[in-house]
């Protein structure tokens, strides 16, 4: 496990953090070592603790040489699975002498452009932070208080310029859902993010989207997938979620299927957790990984951020 502070106080309606606690896991075969990072999430029951306990014991089961295909045989989705199948993907890479992007992506990959978070705070307090970050073209606003309305107009008023995501957390309550929309709407905010609970998301159905609306919690791997087609217009794929690499390749080919638009989000941490998820955006409506911005340091050899441009990973990263 490794820690990294963050800069200043990141949060969302679940509440705050200081601090981003990482797990690294390491394969190791031919003298060559592949390695994939992953960020326990508490909402869905994970613990650094867990996370590392559920790595050791799906590494005495897996043995020494395994694939990706038995590794998800062994172990459901979740941040453990996402550190073991991202190290066995920069691992391969190594022993190949072929970069990974060569599997991921039909083209070269080229740098991608991020959103860029402002935590959930007093409307002032985030007017004040958007305001520092305007000249960033796309600005993702933590909501779930009282004050939601005022920090959506605040926000917007601050950074002008910049198309802004609204990401709720599932933090809104169906009775105030639809004078949300309104502004939103009003607005022109881009999109809105998992505004209700994973499991009480069913009025979405039945409601105008004039503002799109993203799954996140509500999505975790490509089977979860059909059941959404009449609620969301967007998925935020996260390999921490869906478990890795290899089946964030598989939600994002079901999404294109269905007709859904694509995210390619993140949990706050390293680099090392953005480089696989650099390639997987390269087709991305929306990218959100800015886990790296927000902390006070990143880890060596990290990804090169020109303002909200990131560029893919090089091989001394990852893959």
């Amino acid at each position: 496990m490794e820690t990294y502070p963050i800069r200043g106080q990141f949060r969302i309606s679940r509440g705050s953090k200081t601090e981003a606690h990482v797990v690294v896991c390491r394969i190791s075969a031919g003298g060559t070592s592949g390695h994939g990072e992953c960020v326990p999430y508490a909402r869905y029951g994970e613990t650094v603790e867990s996370v590392l306990a559920a790595i050791r014991e799906a590494s005495e089961e897996l043995g020494p040489t395994f694939d990706h295909q038995r590794l998800s045989v062994v172990l459901g989705p979740g941040a453990a699975r996402n550190a073991l199948d991202c190290a066995l993907w920069d691992l391969q890479a190594k022993l190949s002498g072929r970069r990974a992007h060569l599997l991921v992506c039909s083209q070269p990959p080229r740098p991608v452009e991020t959103a860029y978070t402002i935590s959930l705070d007093e409307p002032d307090a985030m007017a004040d932070a958007a305001r520092s970050a305007s000249r960033r073209s796309v600005l993702k606003i933590k909501l779930g208080g009282p004050d939601d309305i005022a920090a959506m107009h605040a926000v917007v008023a601050a950074a002008p310029r910049s198309r802004i995501i609204v990401d709720a957390n599932e933090a809104w309550a169906p009775d105030t859902m639809a004078e949300l929309m309104r502004e939103a709407t009003r607005l022109h905010i881009a999109l809105v993010e998992q505004p209700l609970p994973a499991g009480q998301d069913e009025m979405l159905a039945e409601i105008p989207h004039p503002v799109p609306i993203c799954a996140d919690e509500s999505a975790h791997t490509a089977n979860d997938l059909d059941a959404l087609r009449t609620r969301y217009d967007a998925v935020n794929i996260k390999l921490d979620k869906a478990g890795g690499l290899t089946e964030s390749l598989r939600m994002r080919e079901r999404a294109r299927e269905l007709g859904f638009g694509v995210m390619v989000g993140c949990m706050v941490g390293t680099s090392l957790s953005m480089a696989p998820a650099v390639l997987l955006a390269q087709d991305a409506e929306y990218v959100d990984l800015d886990g790296p911005l927000l902390l006070a340091r990143d880890r060596q050899h990290g990804l090169d951020y020109a303002g909200s441009t990131v560029s893919p990973p090089r091989a001394d990263l990852w893959g």
